[in-house]
């Protein structure tokens, strides 16, 4: 029986889980959890969980020869330069001969840096302008290297804003947060949780050594636009409008940060190598599907 081991005990974890429970013959599926109050609800769900901490790693020691499929999905350190995360990981694989046959990890598409909204796809150099993106581009090399050196097929891909119908900018819009004027704007990109989980299974079955696919789906917005999409979608007030040197006034440095970098990105690899299809290919289709679960809670609740 195949053995995969999941790292990241987050909200794509637990879609990514949802899908690999249905699959026959059904894998056995461990969740490196470092909350013990959680292992109950990723037992029920059909996870073995196994108890260690990804900052500690002496308490990694289980996690070497225990699977065929690894997907790392833990994010780095909130400091430092290097990921230390990643580099414990790999570091508690090698400690066995039985090594994984392949392994996903999901990074982001700050990596890229600000293109200027210029288009761009996988070729384009790696720029990270933030610290958090360094780390990103640091955990990538690692795990290329690593895979190179063991013979692992690593596959990266490269995730952008991350949104489902309980991932929405609401409490954003509620208090009134500006979004910043068209002239000044940025391009954004997007990916529906439930796509970026099958693009991890999609990754898993057709896992090309050292390739990188970005994850994103097919919509071409500016930030404000989205903001906008949301708010209309919900009967929300769309969030007024500054420059960018009024936004930095009022908007906190992290903030600003995801308002410094205009991308917009393709997504051709991931369709024509690993053979995904959205379920979600636009932002309006993602918010139409986000409106149909509220309407039927609504009458869940009035019934």
């Amino acid at each position: 029986m195949q053995k995969i081991l999941i790292v990241g005990s987050g909200d794509v974890a637990r879609r990514i889980l949802s899908r690999l429970t249905r699959l026959r013959p059904r894998p056995g599926i461990h969740a490196l959890l470092r909350d013990p109050a959680k292992a109950a609800d990723w037992r029920d769900a059909g996870a073995r969980p196994l108890l260690a901490d990804l900052d500690v790693p002496g308490s990694l020691p289980r996690v070497a020869g225990l699977a065929d499929i690894v997907l790392h999905l833990a994010p780095p350190p909130n400091s430092g330069h290097r990921d230390t995360r990643t580099r414990a990981l790999v570091a508690a694989l090698s400690k066995s001969q039985s090594l994984p046959r392949c392994l996903v990890y999901v990074s982001t598409t700050g990596v890229y840096g600000d293109c200027g909204g210029a288009q761009i796809d996988e070729t384009r150099r790696l720029n990270p302008e933030s610290a958090r993106a360094g780390r990103r581009v640091d955990a990538e090399q690692v795990l290329r290297a690593w895979g190179s050196r063991n013979g692992v097929p690593v596959v990266i891909l490269r995730a952008p804003g991350i949104y489902a119908a309980d991932r929405l900018p609401l409490d954003r819009l509620e208090r009134g947060v500006p979004a910043l004027n068209d002239l000044d704007d940025v391009f954004t990109n997007h990916i529906h949780a439930d796509d970026l989980a099958a693009a991890c299974l999609a990754a898993l079955r057709r896992p090309r050594a050292g390739r990188a696919y970005n994850v994103v789906d097919d919509s071409d917005l500016k930030m404000a636009a989205y903001f906008d999409c949301v708010a209309d979608a919900f009967g929300l007030p769309r969030p007024r409008r500054l420059s960018h040197e009024d936004a930095a006034r009022v908007l906190s440095p992290l903030q600003m940060s995801f308002m410094r970098e205009s991308r917009r990105i393709g997504n051709a690899r991931i369709k024509k190598e690993l053979g995904v299809r959205l379920t979600y290919p636009t932002i309006a289709a993602g918010i139409a599907a986000a409106q149909a679960i509220k309407h039927s809670e609504g009458s869940s609740c009035s019934s």
